[in-house]
């Protein structure tokens, strides 16, 4: 068995099909994303539109969540100023769109042998704005995991890929497809973001698992030029950061 897990696309579909066109070069048995589907970037209703076409399992980011109650911003941590890139994200959407949002899930599970599972959320599995790093202390730890038991803890938030061990389990990130970060920002600080695509894939074979960590190009070049011609609030940060390569 492989599953391809994808995360935080935050409306970038240039680098979204970059990412799907490598998983069906590799083969995939299943997709699932991880949650932050359609804020920041330029393309809200075209990433859900396409998610929508691979009929794969979401789960609910925190900017997921705020899309649906932008009067909650503040509770799910979108920083004061990006409330008017979620405002011009959310009109974008039609009822069709919040409809598709509204059944995203905080959590999942997909089994992978008969005492394996792979445990899917955005955050942690008690809360979509918990931030697991590769650094984040054993303790926190069992706090974000309670008493829950699986194989693979798969996760995104972050936008930084890892996987670390934790127990007799992994804790997997994929990574950002639209916006990976080169370095865990500072508090109030405003992160430099990767020229790639980031995805990742958990594999099951003669009962051994393995997790690999893929990094795709795709062509920010492109990608400006859609943000060139939006009238997304933050156009120019996006423009400048695959400006820097």
């Amino acid at each position: 068995m492989k599953i391809a897990l994808i995360s935080d696309i935050h409306g970038n579909l240039t680098a979204l099909e970059a990412v799907l066109a490598d998983i069906r070069r590799r083969g995939a048995d299943r997709i699932i994303c991880l949650g932050d589907l359609a804020t920041l970037g330029p393309q809200p209703r075209e990433v859900i539109a396409r998610l929508r076409e691979l009929d794969c399992p979401g789960i609910m980011g925190n900017h997921d969540a705020a899309l649906l109650q932008p009067e909650a911003a503040e509770h799910f941590h979108i920083a004061p100023p990006l409330i008017p890139t979620l405002n011009w994200c959310a009109e974008q959407l039609d009822e069709t769109d919040l409809a598709f949002l509204s059944k995203l899930v905080p959590t999942g599970e997909i089994p992978l042998a008969p005492r394996a599972s792979l445990k899917c959320y955005h955050g942690s599995p008690f809360s979509n704005t918990d931030n697991i790093f590769p650094q984040t202390p054993e303790e926190e730890l069992r706090r974000c995991f309670g008493n829950l038991h699986a194989a693979v803890f798969a996760g995104g938030h972050t936008h930084i890929a890892m996987v670390r061990p934790y127990h007799d389990a992994l804790v997997v990130n994929p990574g950002s497809v639209g916006c990976p970060f080169a370095a865990i920002p500072p508090p109030g600080g405003v992160p430099a973001l990767l020229p790639w695509a980031e995805y990742a894939e958990v594999m099951l074979q003669d009962n051994a698992l393995s997790v690999t960590l893929h990094r795709i190009p795709f062509d920010t070049d492109a990608y400006k030029k859609v943000l060139s011609q939006s009238t997304l609030p933050i156009r120019e940060w996006w423009i400048s950061q695959y400006s820097l390569y």
